[in-house]
């Protein structure tokens, strides 16, 4: 393949997760080419924000990666799984 050294190439598996009555999708992502914490690792996300690293998982097979993130995000909150959003700059007129 014809990437950057430092680019990273995943393949994923999208799963769905509602919890009370919300949804989130975790992502299984299979290393093609990089370096990545596994060989699958497992991303709970609301497309455009990425759960905090600790809620990740990661394993040598798609099975054991979601199920290290799922043993991690159990119990908890969906708001608690993401960073705090940052508030923006303060516009000034």
């Amino acid at each position: 393949m014809e990437l950057h050294v430092n680019d990273i190439l995943t393949r994923i598996t999208r799963y769905n997760l509602i919890r009370k009555g919300r949804m989130i999708y975790i992502d299984v992502h299979q290393k093609i080419q990089g370096n990545l914490a596994g060989d699958y690792i497992a991303v709970p996300n609301l497309v455009n924000i990425v759960a905090k690293p600790e809620h990740q998982g990661a394993g040598s097979s798609e099975q054991k990666a979601l199920e290290s993130c799922l043993k991690k995000i159990k119990g908890l909150n969906i708001e608690d799984l993401f960073p705090a959003a940052r508030p923006g700059p303060v516009p000034t007129n």
